[in-house]
């Protein structure tokens, strides 16, 4: 029997959710506090502590407070209050900035992931692992499992991840991925394996964050628990075609050769490391629309947006998503599902695409920066720095329910005409620009910043390593 609204006495509206992920997680929260009866299917039987670091922005943290889930992220994160940006061969710190700017709180990939699960099981939603959807039926919502059953609902999310079955749905062809000419190794391992070495046991003393930045390519270092945990992401160019996968191993030999010559600190780090993934950066276009025909089926997070690393922004513009899809169907109510979907793409769409584009630009930035020093230019720190500060004031829940009237009214209209505009096609020619935060909201961080780094000085400043950049490892692996 469905589960009956005691506020109405009518059947509760019901969410199926395809996928367990951080995505698939927080529509779950979202959508249990909306008033909704919500199941979750995730094809995965049992998921493993895999991946490395993550950030989570004050944009999705205000929403997570609001779904209980806070306190088990904040307890996981790192604890440094700043990051540094530091130049590839000294280490020299060329700029400093809040971690909070960078992206939020930073903890591992797969505690995040299971501090969600824990929250969705203690709400009482079900998740049922090891359940693969099989076929998706959008006219009258629906899937299919692997078994047969059928399981219907009101509406039916995919947030299956950067390789959707759900999109294809969606789309109603195959979205294949491209290449960006960049991959990742990405390692993740116990602090105490750098203790033995005069440079590397730096960078567990403590919590902190830093990146190394040298021609076309970076490292971000990353501890938890106070240098218990410990790791590292080399970026570099690479066109090697290789499946999209997270858990492709890699040679951690490989990555030393890329930055044999750069800071021991980080360099003597890597060649401790025993095991990394090697991970192939692709990326897609943006879709022409996360709705499926009937607009009963729609898609969430990475299905619909993924983003680069250097965003920094992935997991936390999925719970964004999950804010302003719960608030737009309960306000459309039970009947205009369609009305909900068609205004919440509308309403997050410009709004990705700039987020998505914050990504792409760090990169090109800080992997530019050192030509500048080839050639005795100065760097100014405001040109490698981070530019999401404009991201986080937004309260995704609030927003859509500011906005639900105008937009929903424009495309209620569009319904009534019968032709509904793609949200690509209402952009203007700023659709990739990023917006900036005022000079006096900048000057007001950077003032933070200065007080924060004399309250938790930098654990090296980088510039005694200049003669000893290929130090022999004390104790380690050559």
């Amino acid at each position: 029997m469905p589960e009956v609204d005691p506020r109405t006495g009518t059947d509760k509206f019901k969410v199926i959710i395809v996928g367990a992920g951080l995505g698939g997680c927080a529509c779950a929260m979202a959508m249990h506090y909306a008033g909704f009866e919500v199941v979750v299917y995730e094809k995965i039987k049992k998921f493993l502590r895999l991946g490395d670091s993550l950030g989570l922005g004050e944009n999705a943290l205000r929403l997570l407070e609001r779904w209980g889930c806070l306190d088990k992220i904040v307890a996981i994160g790192n604890k440094s209050p700043v990051f540094h940006m530091r130049r590839y061969d000294t280490g020299e710190i060329l700029a400093t900035q809040r971690l909070l700017d960078m992206a939020g709180y930073i903890g591992h990939r797969g505690d995040y992931h299971q501090a969600f699960i824990d929250r969705v099981l203690e709400l009482g939603i079900p998740i049922h692992m090891g359940t693969n959807v099989a076929k998706y039926n959008e006219d009258d919502p629906s899937v299919t499992l692997d078994s047969g059953e059928i399981a219907q609902a009101d509406i039916v999310i995919g947030a299956d991840g950067i390789k959707s079955a759900c999109r294809e749905l969606v789309l109603g062809f195959t979205d294949k991925p491209k290449s960006s000419g960049y991959a990742c190794y990405r390692a993740y391992m116990p602090g105490s394996r750098l203790k033995s070495d005069p440079y590397a046991k730096r960078l567990v003393e403590k919590d902190c964050m830093n990146v190394w930045i040298g021609p076309d390519l970076h490292i971000v270092q990353n501890t938890c628990k106070d240098g218990e945990e410990f790791n590292w992401i080399i970026t570099h160019k690479d066109e090697a075609d290789i499946l999209e996968s997270w858990s492709q191993p890699g040679d951690p030999k490989e990555a030393v050769k890329l930055v044999a010559d750069w800071d021991p600190t980080i360099v003597n780090a890597m060649k401790l490391t025993e095991t990394c993934l090697d991970w192939k950066i692709v990326y897609r276009e943006p879709l022409p629309t996360w709705i499926s025909r009937s607009g009963k089926v729609c898609l969430l997070g990475d299905s619909a947006h993924p983003h680069l690393p250097t965003s920094a922004q992935g997991a936390s513009q999925a719970v964004e998503d999950s804010a302003c899809l719960a608030t737009c169907l309960k306000l459309a109510g039970k009947g205009n599902v369609r009305l909900a979907t068609l205004t919440y793409e509308r309403m997050r769409y410009a709004r990705v695409l700039k987020t998505q584009k914050t990504g792409e630009d760090l990169r090109i930035r800080w992997h530019n920066a050192l030509k500048k020093v080839q050639k005795g230019e100065h760097i100014e720190p405001d040109s490698i720095k981070m530019r999401n500060a404009w991201i986080y004031k937004h309260d995704a829940e609030a927003d859509a329910r500011e906005r639900w009237q105008a937009v929903s009214k424009q495309i209620q209209k569009e319904m009534d005409a019968g032709k509904v505009s793609l949200p690509a096609d209402l952009l203007g020619e700023d659709r990739y620009d990023i917006p900036r935060i005022s000079a006096e909201e900048q000057a007001e961080i950077d003032r933070i910043v200065v007080q924060m780094v004399k309250d938790y000085p930098p654990s090296y400043t980088g510039r005694d390593t200049t003669a000893t950049v290929m130090a022999p490892i004390v104790g380690g692996v050559a």
